[in-house]
């Protein structure tokens, strides 16, 4: 049997103090650990959720095996966004690379969901549309069929192109939209473009 501290004393409020830093007890993070050894993985948690940044490199090879392995079975992907960090608060993440795209799965069998995030820093200006070559990421629509569209999305509205997609169009916007409207750099009111849209009417249909 061991002793309680008396309400209000001093030992008491060090037992009460919250727990601070992110919560890792995730049952998914030891079986990555173990199985990708040599992966640079970086664990993060929110108000519950779990978040694992990893090179895009390792991509697929990891969903694949989050997705088959029978301790895992993340076999529904309920979305995917992508997320521009210019001129984020905390210094370390947009050092880490001013884009990500966020991929949140989900273990029906395990009552399960766990967030993978991949880094991209863009090499040319992002005002335009120009193909980067350091704003490339394999897809996943191999691993997860449902991620066409939202890979698709991810694609109009930032530019990062998934390498291997089966048909990689804007899906928002038209084909020659001079611009990916989710860049923070990328003005508010945009850059006259509803102004100067077309409208069709039904007798031009």
């Amino acid at each position: 049997m061991t002793d309680t501290p008396a309400p209000g004393s001093q030992d008491s409020a060090t037992a009460e103090q919250p727990k601070t830093g992110p919560n890792l007890d995730h049952p998914t993070l030891p079986l990555l650990k173990k199985q990708f050894p040599n992966v640079k993985f970086l664990a993060t948690e929110f108000r519950g959720q779990t978040t694992v940044i990893l090179p895009k490199e390792n991509l697929v090879e990891v969903a694949t095996f989050l997705r088959d392995d029978e301790r895992c079975q993340y076999k529904f992907l309920s979305d995917v966004a992508g997320i521009d960090y210019l001129k984020y608060p905390a210094k370390a993440v947009e050092a880490m690379g001013r884009f990500a795209v966020l991929y949140n799965i989900v273990s029906r069998q395990k009552d399960l969901r766990l967030f993978l995030k991949v880094m991209v820093n863009p090499t040319l200006d992002t005002s335009g549309i120009e193909d980067d070559p350091a704003l490339h990421v394999p897809t996943v629509t191999g691993v997860w069929a449902g991620a066409e569209w939202t890979e698709r999305e991810v694609f109009d509205m930032l530019g990062i192109r998934f390498d291997g997609h089966p048909d990689l169009r804007r899906i928002l916007t038209w084909e020659d939209f001079p611009a990916h409207p989710l860049r923070k750099d990328y003005p508010v009111t945009g850059r006259g473009e509803r102004e100067t849209y077309k409208v069709v009417g039904r007798d031009d249909i």
